[in-house]
C-alpha cells in the first residue's frame, strides 16, 4: 500500500512482548518493515513521530458492516421495561429491526456507509477487518449484473478507508432446520452451496483483500451443503467462519432436528480445524470446548455484541485453555472499540467467576493483534513488529485523562485496561500514514459521513 519509503520514531513501541523506547521502525516501498531499532532517541531525518505506545495494528475479527446503522436505534425499545404482558427485548427483537436495515441496502448506500464505517475502525486503530457478509442480492433475491456487486463495494470501501478486508463471504440458505428463506433473508440466499461456491470463486485477493468463506450457522446451512462450503476454504486455503451457539434456541432447534448440538454437528462434518473460526460460542456443553479445543478451532470473542443482546457470557477462558486461540471483534458495532473488546473479555470473566487475572494484558493484547489477524487469514504477515512484517501499526497515548499516571513499562496494561478507541492516536496501515493525530488522512469529517449513511437508510 505505501508507494515510497518511510521512517516511523517510536516514542515507545511493543517488541518481543515488552514496553520498549525510542525504536525506528523503517518501512519500504512494499510496505513492510524493512528494519526495527530499539534505543534510538535521535529522531532520523525525515522520520515520523508516533508520540505513545505502538502495537502491532489491531485486527476486528468479527465484522457486520451495516449494523452500525443500528446503533442508538436499538436501544430505544431495549431501554423501556416491556408492558405487561408483552415479551421482554431480545436477540429475536433486535432481528427485526436488523434485516429492515438490511432490506434498504444497495451497492451504493452500502458502499457509502461501509467506507464510513471502516474509517471509524481505522481512527479506533483497527488495520484489519473481517467483515461477515450476507446481504449478496438484490431486495426479494434478485441478482444484480454484477453478482457480487455487494462484496465488491464492501472491498472498495475498505480500500477507500485504507484498512486491510477479509470478506468473509457468507453461505445463507434457510431460515432455520428444514426451513426455507424467509422475505427478508431471500437476498441472503444463493439457493445451494454450489451456487455460493461458483459466485464466492469470482472474488479476488489482492495486496489489501482476502477472501474468505463463512457459514451463517448450522439453522442457515442445511448440514448436507456444509462440506461444500469448507471444502471450498479448503480447497482456496482460505479462513473459514461461523456463527456458533449464539442463543440457546438454536442449540434447543439443532439437538431436535439433528440430535446433536451445533458444534457436535460442524465437528462430524469437517468444519472445525484451525482455519476455522466459531464466532460467539457462547453456549457449550463441556464436550463442545473439548470438541473446539482439541481441533484448534479458534473463537472470536464480541463482548460490547454478546452483552448488548443479552447473549449470554461465553466459556473464553475454558476455550483457550482447552486450546482455541481466541480472537475478537466488535460484530455489531455497538461500540468500535477493540481496546474494550479486549479488557470486556477478561472483566467479563471475571463477574462470572468472581475471580481475576484469567489473561494478562499481553495476552489479551495477542488476541487483538496477533491471533486475530490469524484468524483472517494473514497470519504470517501481521500482528509483530519485526523485520518482514507488514507495517501495520496503532500507536496509543500514554498521557491522556484515561492513560496518564502509570510507568511506560506498564503500557500494555494500561492500554488494554485503561485506554478507549478515543485514546488512538495513529494508524499506519502498509507505512501509510492512515490517521494522523486522531484525524482519518483519506476520509474528510467521519462523523458527517457516519450521519449521511446512516440517515440515507433510515429515510
Amino acid at each position: 500500500m505505501s508507494l515510497t519509503a518511510q521512517t516511523y520514531w517510536a516514542e515507545y513501541a511493543w517488541l518481543d512482548g515488552q514496553v520498549v523506547p525510542d525504536v525506528v521502525i523503517v518501512v519500504a516501498t512494499d510496505g513492510r518493515i524493512k528494519a526495527v531499532r530499539p534505543g534510538s532517541p535521535l529522531h532520523p531525518a525525515g522520520s515520523v513521530t508516533l508520540r505513545g505506545l505502538t502495537v502491532p495494528g489491531l485486527a476486528n475479527a468479527h465484522s457486520h458492516a451495516f449494523h452500525r446503522a443500528l446503533r442508538g436505534i436499538v436501544q430505544a425499545g431495549a431501554s423501556a421495561r416491556p408492558p405487561d404482558g408483552a415479551a421482554p427485548d431480545s436477540f429475536w427483537t433486535w432481528r427485526k429491526v436488523m434485516y429492515e436495515v438490511a432490506g434498504r441496502l444497495t451497492p451504493d448506500s452500502y458502499f457509502d456507509l461501509a467506507r464510513a464505517v471502516y474509517a471509524e475502525m481505522a481512527m479506533a486503530g483497527i488495520t484489519c477487518v473481517g467483515e461477515f457478509h450476507y446481504v449478496h442480492h438484490a431486495p426479494g433475491g434478485g441478482r444484480y449484473a454484477d453478482p457480487n456487486a455487494m462484496g465488491e463495494a464492501l472491498i472498495a470501501a475498505a480500500a477507500e478507508a485504507g484498512i486491510r478486508i477479509t470478506l468473509l463471504d457468507t453461505c445463507y440458505l434457510s431460515s432455520g432446520f428444514g426451513k426455507e428463506p424467509d422475505q427478508h433473508q431471500l437476498r441472503f440466499s444463493d439457493g445451494t452451496a454450489d451456487a455460493w461456491a461458483e459466485r464466492v470463486s469470482a472474488l479476488k485477493s489482492d495486496g489489501n483483500t482476502r477472501v474468505g468463506a463463512a457459514i451463517h450457522s448450522v439453522r442457515a446451512v442445511p448440514v448436507d451443503q456444509l462440506a461444500t462450503v469448507s471444502g471450498w476454504a479448503e480447497g482456496q486455503a482460505a479462513p473459514l467462519h461461523v456463527h456458533l451457539s449464539e442463543q440457546t434456541a438454536e442449540n434447543d432447534a439443532c439437538v431436535e432436528a439433528h440430535g446433536f448440538t451445533p458444534t457436535r454437528l460442524l465437528a462430524d462434518h469437517g468444519v472445525l480445524g484451525p482455519r476455522t473460526t466459531a464466532v460467539h460460542a457462547t453456549h457449550l456443553t463441556p464436550g463442545d470446548i473439548r470438541l473446539l479445543g482439541h481441533s484448534a478451532t479458534g473463537v472470536c470473542m464480541c463482548p460490547t455484541t454478546e452483552r448488548d443482546l443479552a447473549d449470554g457470557i461465553g466459556p473464553a477462558a475454558q476455550l483457550s485453555q482447552a486450546g482455541s486461540p481466541l480472537s475478537l471483534g466488535s460484530d455489531s458495532h455497538a461500540v468500535i472499540d477493540i481496546l474494550e473488546e479486549a479488557r470486556a473479555m477478561e472483566l467479563d470473566e471475571r463477574l462470572h467467576t468472581r475471580t481475576r487475572g484469567h489473561w494478562t494484558a499481553a495476552q489479551l493484547l495477542r488476541a487483538a493483534t496477533a491471533d486475530g489477524h490469524a484468524a483472517l487469514g494473514w497470519g504470517a504477515d501481521t500482528g509483530r513488529i519485526e523485520v518482514g512484517a507488514l507495517a501495520d501499526l496503532t500507536t496509543i497515548a500514554l498521557d491522556s485523562v484515561r492513560t496518564a499516571g502509570p510507568p511506560a513499562r506498564l503500557g500494555a496494561e494500561t492500554a488494554i485496561f485503561a485506554a478507549t478507541n478515543a485514546d488512538v492516536r495513529h494508524t499506519v496501515v502498509g507505512g501509510r500514514h492512515v490517521v494522523r493525530d486522531g484525524a482519518h488522512q483519506l476520509v474528510p469529517r467521519v462523523p458527517e459521513a457516519l450521519a449521511g449513511a446512516i440517515a440515507a437508510l433510515h429515510g
